[in-house]
This record gives C-alpha cells, structure tokens and sequence, in this order.
C-alpha cells in the first residue's frame, strides 16, 4: 500500500498534533496535510532535549555509535516508502532519492566508527610536575565534551542527507548532542518517515527519548523560538544566503551567543589554465555542462562560473558547453518557490547589461532549462550581481584577456565552497601563482574535476569563508563536521573516578 503520513510532530517518542495544519505541494502524487509548528512545540522539545543531555551526553561512545548503526539499518528498513514519497515530493528521481539514502546510511555508520576510534576526542595530558621551580605545575586533562541541545534546519535541496538525519543531526548525536529538528515544508512526509526510524532507534537502543525531536511547518516564528531558545547550545544550516544570515544575526543577539553553523550556497567558480583550454576545452566544456546541470542544478557545489582567457580557445569551450546544455530538457525543481526564484535570478542576469545570451532554455512551472550568458573580466569586476548565485541550471562565462585579469579576478571573489582548476603539466607554474589566492576563498580546492559530489570521508571539507558558509573553520561534511558540538575542557587535579569515561586512560 501506499505511504500515507500521519502529518504530526515527534516531540521527544510522542507523536502530537498541533490545531493548524497546511498542505504539502509535491511535484507529482496526492498532497497530504500535515501539523504546524508552534512555539510551544519548540519549547516541550528542548525541553526534553535538555533533559536527555544529563544522560545522553555520559553515553558511552560504544553506544553511541551502535545507535547511530540502529538509526541507519531504520532508514534502510523503509527505503521503498523513503523512495516512494521522496520522490512524489521533490520531483527527483528514484535513483537519486536512493543514492542519498545510501549516503545517509553510510554517513551515520561512518561516524559510528570514528567516534569508536575516539581520535576526535583531542585528548591531551599534561602530568603533574610537583618539584618544578619556581612553581610547581598541577595535573592536566583535556577532552572534548559535547555542547547541549543542537537545533537542526532541514535543507530543501537534500531531503535525506542534509535534512532530519542528515549530516547535521548524525554529527550532533555522535558528539553526545541531543537534537531538535525543524523539518523543512518541501519534504514533510519524508522527514517523518525519516522520524520514525529514528525514533525505533531510540527505543531499541534504550536511549533518552528526548534525544530527537521533529518539529514540521511553521512561520518564521517557530524557526526564530528555536535558535533563541536559551537551553539550545548550536545551530546546524543549510539553505540560502538571506535565511541563513537572519538565523545567523538572531544566534548573535542572545543574551548568550551561540554558534551558528550555517552553510549558505557559493557560485563555485573553475578556472580554465591556458594549456588545458587548447588541449581538451571542448571536452571540458561538455563535462561542464553536466556538472552544471545535474539535478536540476540543485546542489550548494554546483559550478557556475567558468572562468577561461579570451581567444579560439575559449570560442571552442563555449561552444561546446552551449551545444551541450542545449541537450538537456527542462527539469522539475524542488519547489514552486525554488523555481521562481530560478527564474527572478535569470532574468536579473540576463537585463544586467552586464552579459551576452549564449542559450537560454524555455521552461514553465515548475520546470527549469538550462541557461548561459558569457561577460567580459571587466563587467565582471564591476556588477556584483554577476558574482552572486542562482540557484539552478545557469552558467557564467566570463571571459579574461591576459593572466594578470584572471587573478584579479581570483582576488575579487567572495567566500566559496569548491574552487576548481583545469590545468595540465604546461600550467603548473600559472596555477601556483594562483593557488596561494584561492586557498583563501575556499574550503575545497579541485584540479580536473567537477565539485559536483561531496565525499563523505575523513578529510573532506564542506564549508569555506563567508557567504559560503558562517564558520571558516568547520565543516558540515566529514568526520570532522563532529567538532562543531563538542568543546574543549580541562580537568586539573581530577581524582580518576570524577573525570568522564572519554578522559580516563
């Protein structure tokens, strides 16, 4: 039978409906209603989250990470109805929705096995030097310790992996956080069905049950009670530049700050090195396409600006890269909002005066086609609109007419999360001219490849300077997304019995 949700909130084990409901807009399939979020629902689940803390961040890490593993063999257990509602909802495609979910799955497994290893932990031990003159120096144990409740906003564009268990969530609980999610209206039957495995993870392993909420719907209100609430501690984001930054602005103006780790979008530039564009420009130019256009252009490392010196070369690129697009059908984006705001972006391009049409797709609804406008490095310097993202299938050629335009070009950029280098042997010494400049602007550098795909490992990083993201020192990606909810603490002079199981030894 088909997935029916029930459209109600998890507040720490308990499904509960609030009076207000609204209705799900999915792109194919029967729309359900589902619960509003109320400020008093934010304030019962932190509540419970706080409560869970004095148990769950004690937890061991063997059985920390054996709930995460129970939290991945849920999901896995429901992963006909995920597919089956994830993709009414999104409009993405079935296999898309199943490799997210095996992204999921193995996310939560991998920080299963890194939290067991305990490395993450920091630990360091300075022993007690009780002759030493002048003064003599104390014992000292320093560990990372979890922070408290972590609120946590679903993405639109990753209704699994960055959404209700999502990196954030599985970087929280593996900390020794509990987590308090404010699911996201363009997926709220995919967010409770996500719930429900978390919640059969929480009773089978025996955990607090106010470790994992789920709060869907609500106005800004709801959002705003959960980041100011005073027992929330950290704040995990990934959406746009303007949510983002009010979110980031109300976890500022508490009483007590809090951290806000905000992953806010990027426009992803490639630079084309001279050798590589005569060698293989076309076939780079079609790889582009690709990349530019998957998913819809849906994704926060999407490339949208390509950046090549003015010539037959770059004639060769473009031209390759337009005939490309021109392939692509429209596609269904996520949202009517997504798509709207798609549109908005292409025509404020496009009337800039700043750009030259190269194919401009037609779409309606819902749907979007694929578009590319080319400018000069000049024009480029000069309208900041240009270096701004759109969201969706639109590229940016801009075009420079000597190597000393491209690297102003690299030093006029903003924050970034990927910047990528196309280059061959004939170009190492211009791309380590370049590479001290763009290692300041991002967190993930590339060289022949397309940063499209994010690996979940060990040492990759998702994040970069502002606005690509509001913590230049973390990741929302990687094992090392953990350390953003735990903090340092030292123990002097601590009788062994007294120090947490993760200092001992």
């Amino acid at each position: 039978m088909p997935f029916t949700p029930h459209g109600k909130h998890l507040i720490a084990g308990e499904w509960i409906a609030s009076g207000e409901t609204f209705e799900s807009a999915p792109a194919n399939g029967l729309a359900h209603r589902f619960s509003v979020g109320t400020v008093e629902l934010v304030d019962r689940a932190v509540r419970a989250a706080e409560a869970a803390f004095e148990t769950y961040a004690h937890s061991s890490r063997q059985d920390r990470a054996v709930f995460l593993e129970t939290i991945a063999d849920e999901i896995e257990a429901r992963g006909a109805e995920i597919t089956e509602i994830g993709t009414q909802e999104s409009g993405l495609p079935a296999a898309r929705l199943e490799g997210e979910r095996g992204r999921t799955a193995g996310q939560l497994r991998l920080f299963a096995a890194h939290i067991r290893k305990g490395d993450y932990l920091d630990r360091r031990y300075g022993a007690a030097l009780p002759e030493r003159q002048p003064l003599p120096r104390p014992e000292l144990v320093m560990v990372q310790r979890p922070i408290g409740p972590v609120a946590v906003f679903g993405a639109s564009n990753f209704p699994l992996a960055f959404s209700t268990a999502g990196g954030d969530t599985a970087a929280a609980l593996a900390a020794g956080c509990p987590v308090v999610v404010r699911g996201h209206s363009a997926h709220p039957g995919t967010g409770e069905i996500v719930a429900e495995a978390i919640k059969a993870a929480v009773e089978k392993c025996g955990m607090p049950t106010g470790v994992f909420s789920l709060i869907q719907g609500g106005d800004n209100s709801v959002g705003q009670a959960l980041v100011q609430h005073p027992l929330i501690k950290a704040v995990g984001f990934t959406g746009s530049l303007a949510g983002g930054r009010a979110l980031f602005d109300l976890c500022a103006a508490r009483p007590e700050p809090i951290p806000f780790f905000g992953e806010l979008g990027s426009v992803n530039p490639m630079f084309l090195m001279p050798q590589a564009a005569e060698a293989r420009g076309p076939e780079i130019g079609r790889g582009w396409a690709g990349s530019l256009t998957m998913g819809a252009g849906q994704f926060c490392t999407n490339p949208g600006i390509a950046v090549v010196i003015d010539g037959k070369e770059a004639d060769a690129f473009v031209a390759a890269a337009a005939e490309a697009l021109a392939q692509v059908e429209a596609q269904v984006m996520l949202t009517d909002g997504i798509a709207g705001a798609f549109c908005d972006g292409r025509e404020r391009i496009a009337q800039s005066g700043a750009v030259r049409p190269v194919t401009v797709g037609i779409a309606e609804g819902r749907a979007a086609a694929p578009a590319l406008f080319e400018t000069s490095a000049a024009e480029f310097g000069e309208n900041p609109l240009l270096h701004q993202e759109v969201f969706g299938p639109l590229g940016l050629v801009v075009r420079a007419t000597s190597a000393d335009e491209v690297m102003d070009i690299a030093r006029g950029l903003e924050g970034q999360l990927t910047v990528t280098l196309h280059m061959d042997d004939g170009d190492t010494e211009a791309a380590q001219a370049l590479l001290p400049v763009l290692e300041r602007k991002a967190g993930r550098l590339l060289v022949n490849g397309f940063p499209t795909g994010v690996e979940v490992a060990d040492a990759m990083v998702h994040g970069g300077p502002y606005p690509a993201s509001t913590n230049f020192g973390a990741t929302s990606v990687g094992t090392l997304s953990i350390r953003r909810f735990l903090r340092p603490v030292c123990y002097q002079n601590m009788p062994a019995a007294l120090l947490p199981e993760d200092a001992r030894g």
